[in-house]
């Protein structure tokens, strides 16, 4: 049996079932050939409203479940993953261009989300709390109802069910808009195999959108908490209007992560981790490493190699052919890459390796001979662009990695790991992986960044609860206490 068929969705957005959006249909192109996947709705604020409000009305009922019939959805959606786990791959390598190892891993990681989010259903409520009054005093987690995702295009099928899956696990309701140019595995997907799992209609809403969609996502008053994942320019405006609302949002945003490579470590190993950690999926991940910081006595062997790791990577197409890169997920991503690194060069970089494409295919592509303020180093390419900048001490390559707005992903590579270890100590990132590259992911690991890279680990694990549930107090005294009035 097929989960997805393209004629199911065709002009239509998910809400309880499949509906005709008030906002029209668009193609979902395939990027690395520009066919016709299939057609989506188009959500509008009408849409949004909508739906929050028979999200609202659903999630009560939800909340006083058992938990044991949540957690059995989870773990049935977790096993319905797996069980079209090809059928859902060839959704991702298609519609975002990523390869099979890739698109493989992304399903694995999908299936994991729905197992934990399962394990969450049973976690204590709550505590017992002192008091110094003749009563029992209970902090008590709660659901918090309705709850907003906003997901992007790059990774769609982890960076949207990372939130879905937990927060219909606490006993919420979900109303997720998906990017327009990857709604299936975004979101469509996500909702088919929720749906088969068993849960009840009215819970989760799918509405790929633009701008309009997601301003009343986030402005909607049955919207409680809004999960964004994007960039971070977006993320400032998600945070400004949920604030404006009084409302929680929860920002992993964009990153210009480092690799440090310290002057003991094994330079092919550490060449071919970063070369793993900035051209995986053509760059386009928020942890890729955009800043390789190598010292001074190696920097020109690293460098050397990376160039040669990168001129031998096969670019393609990800469904035909057994390449190493896929292509950028559309023309304006192609050419805001391509502008960053011709403009590095025209400032003065040496280009070591790539800087071509054709089509949306784009060279991996390794930068020298590189100064901080050139634009391919100081902003987030999101494209498969290595820049590479010597450092002569350990004190020089805390303050380079650390002279950044962002605060993702960190890597350090060293023959020493304590040492390793006490470096990254000095500079503030959400995530560090000594002796490995910058990309990473579990589902049982907290996840988020620092500074501009968003507010924290929010996803994963136990950030969940914090994430997805309010906290209330409760007392109770056998009798009521007399007062003074």
């Amino acid at each position: 049996m097929n989960l997805l068929d393209a004629k199911e969705f065709e002009g239509q957005v998910y809400s309880g079932g499949w509906i005709s959006s008030r906002g029209g249909d668009l193609p979902i192109t395939e990027p690395a050939t520009g066919a016709e996947l299939g057609r989506t709705g188009v959500a509008d604020a009408e849409d949004v409203a909508a739906a929050a409000r028979a999200a609202a009305a659903a999630q009560r009922d939800w909340a006083a479940t058992n938990f044991e019939e949540r957690a059995g959805v989870l773990r049935r959606a977790g096993a319905l993953v797996e069980q079209h786990a090809d059928e859902l791959r060839d959704w991702v390598i298609r519609e975002t261009g990523a390869v099979p190892g890739l698109a493989g891993f992304a399903v694995g990681v999908a299936a994991q989300e729905c197992y934990e989010a399962a394990a969450l259903a049973s976690r204590p409520l709550g505590e017992i709390l002192p008091t110094n009054q003749p009563r029992l005093s209970l902090l008590r987690r709660v659901p918090v109802g309705v709850v907003g995702v906003i997901s992007p295009f790059n990774v769609p099928l982890i960076l949207s069910i990372r939130s879905v899956a937990p927060a219909l696990a606490l006993g919420n309701a979900v109303v997720l808009k998906p990017d327009l140019r990857t709604p299936v595995s975004g979101g469509f997907a996500i909702a088919r195999v929720l749906a088969e799992a068993g849960l009840p209609d009215g819970l989760l809403h799918v509405l790929p959108g633009g701008a309009e969609a997601g301003t009343a996502l986030v402005t909607d008053r049955n919207v409680r908490v809004v999960s964004f994942t994007g960039s971070s320019a977006t993320g400032r405006a998600v945070a400004e209007l949920a604030g404006r609302n009084l409302k929680r949002v929860h920002l992993e945003l964009g990153g210009n992560s480092a690799i440090v490579v310290l002057d003991d470590a094994d330079i092919e190993a550490a060449v071919s981790a970063g070369a793993w950690g900035s051209f995986l999926h053509q760059g386009q991940i928020c942890m890729t490493a955009g800043r390789h910081l190598v010292h001074e006595k190696i920097a020109a062997a690293y460098t050397e190699a990376l160039a040669a790791h990168a001129d031998a990577l096969p670019v393609g197409n990800p469904a035909t052919d057994p390449v190493a890169l896929g292509p950028l997920i559309d023309e304006g991503q192609r050419d805001k890459v391509h502008g960053l690194v011709t403009s590095t060069v025209d400032a003065g970089a040496r280009l070591a390796a790539g800087g071509t494409y054709e089509g949306l295919c784009y060279r991996p592509t390794v930068l020298a001979e590189v100064t901080p303020d050139m634009p391919a180093y100081a902003h987030e390419v999101f494209g498969p662009v290595a820049p590479v900048l010597p450092f002569a001490t350990e004190d020089d390559a805390v303050a380079m990695a650390a002279a950044t707005e962002y605060g993702l992903s960190l890597s350090i590579m060293t023959g020493d790991a304590m040492r390793g270890l006490a470096l990254a100590e000095r500079i503030p990132t959400g995530i560090v992986h000594i002796n490995d590259q910058t990309v990473n992911d579990e589902a049982v690991a907290p996840f988020g960044g620092v500074l501009d890279s968003g507010t924290g680990a929010r996803f994963g694990g136990t950030a969940n609860l914090d994430a997805f549930t309010e906290q209330r107090w409760i007392t109770m005294r056998g009798d009521i206490p007399a007062y003074p009035f």
